[in-house]
């Protein structure tokens, strides 16, 4: 958020600051699920490829695993990518 935003939100009076940190608490909250969501997705349908036994594969496993650390490791260098972008156009302000 640039400054001007942040000054904006000061002057809010304390129930709208209240009801904007629940919504924006509740938008995290949903960013999160879907992430977990798409990861679970992915790498279930990349990875596991039989059901003729109740646990996971060994194969599956390291499958499931190298996933996951691919899709988190991307994911946070996109949120990092995302966070300098973002404060390079607030300080162009």
């Amino acid at each position: 958020m640039d400054k001007s935003m942040l000054a904006d939100l000061d002057s809010l009076p304390e129930a709208d600051k209240q009801r904007m940190s629940a919504m924006i608490d509740q938008l995290q909250i949903r960013d999160s699920l879907r992430m977990y969501n798409s990861l679970v997705e992915r790498c279930f349908t990349d990875c596991v490829d039989t059901f003729k036994h109740k646990s996971l594969q060994k194969q599956e496993e390291t499958c499931v695993r190298r996933c996951a650390e691919k899709f988190l490791k991307h994911s946070m260098r996109v949120g990092m990518r995302f966070a300098e972008l973002n404060q390079g156009a607030a300080t162009q302000d």
